[in-house]
């Protein structure tokens, strides 16, 4: 049985991050971002080298990894009781982000509405990425040129991941503005999702 989602969507920085865990705790969704799952996995480990090494370059994991460690986080939510795949909605950052993960994922997740959070200015993202990096210490972030083949890498595959979906279903969501802006028109967004569900 598939799990219901909502996706939120956007470039690296553009702060669906942010934005999701602002709406987890508003809202029942459980946030998921698959960065934050990679991050947690021991860098000493198997997957942790692999990870290592495509992310130090800018790089897309695989696919086929990428959703074979989702789906065994998941697995484990749910036999620790965190995640009722019955009652439960994912709110998932970061998966999918090529067109093949739609249909790796399509078995365990249902996608009921997505968010994307659109700037217009590369500026923008590669200022706030270069501050996380000085901040949170996250060495995806720190290197310029790494920001800027991850902004390409999300233009050319990811971005075309929406046309696999249902207009209908897509919400976009001006991403320029502040913090709190982009939260209030993300929750505004949602709410008319809930309201026509």
């Amino acid at each position: 049985m598939a799990i219901s989602a909502v996706l939120i969507f956007g470039a690296p920085g553009s702060g669906k991050g942010t934005v999701g865990a602002k709406l987890a705790a508003t809202t029942s969704l459980k946030h998921l971002s698959t960065g934050d799952i990679f991050r947690g996995i021991a860098p000493s480990s198997e997957s942790g080298k692999l990870l290592a090494s495509y992310s130090s370059k800018g790089l897309l994991v695989p696919d086929e990894a990428t959703v074979k460690i989702f789906e065994r986080y998941v697995e484990g939510l749910v036999n620790t009781n965190k995640l009722n795949p019955e009652k439960d909605t994912l709110l998932l950052d970061g998966i999918p982000r090529t067109v093949a993960q739609v249909d790796l994922i399509r078995p365990i997740v249902d996608v009921k509405h997505i968010f994307v959070l659109d700037i217009q200015d590369e500026a923008t993202i590669v200022a706030r990425l270069l501050n996380r990096a000085k901040i949170e210490g996250r060495k995806d972030d720190a290197d310029e040129n790494v920001i800027k083949n991850r902004l390409n890498v999300y233009k050319d595959s990811t971005a075309k991941v929406l046309e696999k979906y249902d207009p209908k279903i897509i919400s976009h969501i001006v991403g320029d503005n502040t913090p709190d802006e982009v939260f209030c028109d993300v929750l505004r967004a949602y709410v008319n999702f809930k309201k026509n569900a």
